[in-house]
């Protein structure tokens, strides 16, 4: 798309939008493109994304459906800082929906800075969501973010007041829609007509939407300072036990045992079952007896052996001690999991 500038010459319109991955953003994206505007995609890809089984993000498979460019921004520290106490509190589980939103459109802002982008989309609903998308959210969301009048949200901008960018011409506001609510039938014929066929499912990508999950972050978050990617990357394996100032992982098949092995601090124990298919474990936290008892035990309980009484390797580089423990019954695990509701 054309438009004129404030001296008569025709300049190329440029926008930049933030591309989850998800139909409402490919959606958004696609109306835009079709006004003939150079679009880039924008996304931010934070420690807590669900990615595809091969690897690749939702996100770049949309951008390559679409064929737009993709920028991928990805964040760690000054996300994990937000994410521990969030200014807007969190949704159901530990998802600061309005502040992660925020945070992302100022990342998108600096970059649309940075390659002269006119202006911003999203592919935001409004009324999708309960906690983010409503009126007010909205609105609070772009003043946060410093971008009051001026972040276009395509597929309710008619529900919406005009953006700078709409009362300059740079986009037709006759040709942006009106959607709203969380029925998603307008997208999925939107969809059909566009001849958009691959798109994920409603569900969201985002691990902190979910209650396991989360469970295990606000365990991490109540019982150390000091948060590491790693101590985040751990929360995705193994089973997670919480014994005072300890934090015991179990693996839970032969991929998670190479993985706790390997990401182990030469500090931490791990223990192994000699000769007994089992899993690896990990111990963080002081080394008490009852901590090295706890952590035998766990290990005991979630391997093959077949008798009362184990015996439990153990050690920080090389399993040079060992324990004879008592599996413990189901009740007594329950009760050192992570999440578990003590009555």
């Amino acid at each position: 798309m054309w438009q004129k500038n404030a001296i008569g010459d025709m300049t190329h319109v440029k926008a930049l939008g933030l591309l989850s991955g998800g139909l409402d953003s490919i959606l958004a994206t696609e109306l835009i493109r079709k006004q003939g505007i150079e679009v880039t995609a924008f996304n931010v890809k934070t420690p807590f994304c669900i990615c595809k089984k091969d690897g690749t993000s939702e996100a770049a498979e949309a951008a390559n459906q679409l064929k737009v460019p993709l920028k991928v921004v990805s964040v760690e520290k000054d996300y994990l800082q937000m994410l521990r106490k969030p200014k807007h509190g969190y949704g159901k589980n530990m998802n600061p929906c309005i502040d992660c939103k925020i945070f992302m459109i100022k990342k998108a802002k600096k970059y649309a800075k940075e390659i002269g982008a006119d202006f911003i989309f999203t592919g935001e609903v409004l009324g999708e969501r309960p906690k983010s998308q409503h009126y007010p959210a909205l609105r609070l969301i772009e003043e946060e973010a410093g971008l009051e009048g001026k972040l276009l949200r395509p597929l309710s901008a008619k529900l919406l007041p005009e953006t700078v960018a709409e009362k300059k011409g740079l986009v037709d506001r006759t040709k942006l829609l009106n959607i709203q609510g969380r029925s998603r039938k307008p997208q999925f014929q939107l969809a059909k007509e566009f001849g958009i066929k691959s798109y994920p499912s409603p569900a969201g990508g985002c691990l902190l939407t979910c209650e396991e999950y989360s469970k295990k972050l606000r365990d991490l978050f109540a019982n150390k300072k000091r948060v590491s990617m790693a101590d985040v990357a751990l929360l995705r394996v193994g089973r997670h036990f919480r014994l005072g100032k300890n934090k015991i992982i179990v693996g839970r098949n032969e991929a998670e045992n190479k993985l706790l092995f390997a990401q182990k601090t030469p500090n931490e124990y791990y223990f192994e079952l000699p000769d007994i298919v089992g899993p690896i474990t990990i111990l963080q936290g002081p080394k008490t007896k009852k901590a090295i008892e706890t952590a035998a035990k766990l290990t005991a309980y979630y391997s093959d052996a077949e008798t009362a009484k184990v015996k439990v390797n153990f050690g920080r580089e090389t399993l040079n001690k060992y324990l004879i423990v008592s599996v413990p019954d189901k009740a007594d695990v329950d009760k050192l999991r992570v999440g578990h509701i003590k009555n």
